[in-house]
Formats: C-alpha cells, sequence, structure tokens
C-alpha cells in the first residue's frame, strides 16, 4: 500500500465490509447459518453467550444489509427461520480464510500449551497465501 487513489479505495472498500460484518456476533451467527437454516432458538444455541435482545438487533441488521432472510411460517406456533441469502454466502470463503488465519494467529502468537486448537493444515497455508 503506497496511499494511492486505488489504496484508498480499497481501504474504504474494507471498511465498508468491516461495518457491515464488524463486531463480536455477526460473523458468529453468519457462521451458524453457513450450513442450513435455523430457528431463533436454534441460532441462539449455536452462538455461544449472545443474548436474545442482541441476536434480534444483530439478526434485523444482516437482513437489512441483505445477508439472512427471514422467513416466518403461519403454523401454530407461528415458526420463524433465518438463512443465509445468496449475497450473505458470498462470505463463506472469507470465513474460511479467517478461520486459517486464526489458527495460525494463535500458534504464531498465543499458543497457550492448553489450547485444543487444531494446528494449521497446509490447506489454512494455501487459503492464506491466496490473499
Amino acid at each position: 500500500m503506497t496511499g494511492t487513489s486505488d489504496d484508498r479505495v480499497e481501504l474504504q472498500a474494507v471498511q465498508d465490509a468491516l461495518y457491515v460484518v464488524g463486531g463480536k456476533w455477526r460473523f458468529a451467527i453468519i457462521f451458524a447459518l453457513c450450513d442450513q437454516p435455523r430457528r431463533f432458538n436454534e441460532l441462539q444455541r449455536q452462538v455461544k453467550g449472545i443474548t436474545s435482545r442482541m441476536l434480534s438487533k444483530e439478526l434485523r441488521e444482516l437482513e437489512l444489509n441483505k445477508l439472512v432472510k427471514r422467513t416466518v411460517y403461519a403454523t401454530s406456533p407461528i415458526v420463524t427461520e433465518y438463512e443465509l441469502t445468496r449475497h450473505g454466502m458470498t462470505l463463506e470463503p472469507v470465513l474460511k480464510a479467517l478461520g486459517a488465519w486464526g489458527k495460525f494467529h494463535r500458534e504464531e502468537v498465543v499458543r497457550p500449551v492448553s489450547s485444543p486448537i487444531e494446528p494449521v493444515t497446509e490447506e489454512d497455508v494455501n487459503l492464506l497465501k491466496a490473499y
């Protein structure tokens, strides 16, 4: 990065992305929805530590940004389900790359002796090299 106009555009794009998916909970919610649609309580169980109020707020934000779709089924009782949109699914490779970097970072910097984290694999290294 040399401070060129292209660099500023790139930085703005990164800031825009972080605004949409940043924070403590959003990536965890997106990750929980990657494999299948989930009901609210399922999501709350998957995303350890999140309150129902915070989950509701974050889901609304993700819905506003077209990353999550909310479907209400007129059953008795009413069922509400959340799933990633096509746009939301584009974050899956970003999550995988971030997970690979997280493993690398833990091994490189944190390295707690008792940590049960998986070691960095060759696939993780290749993901990191791709970026």
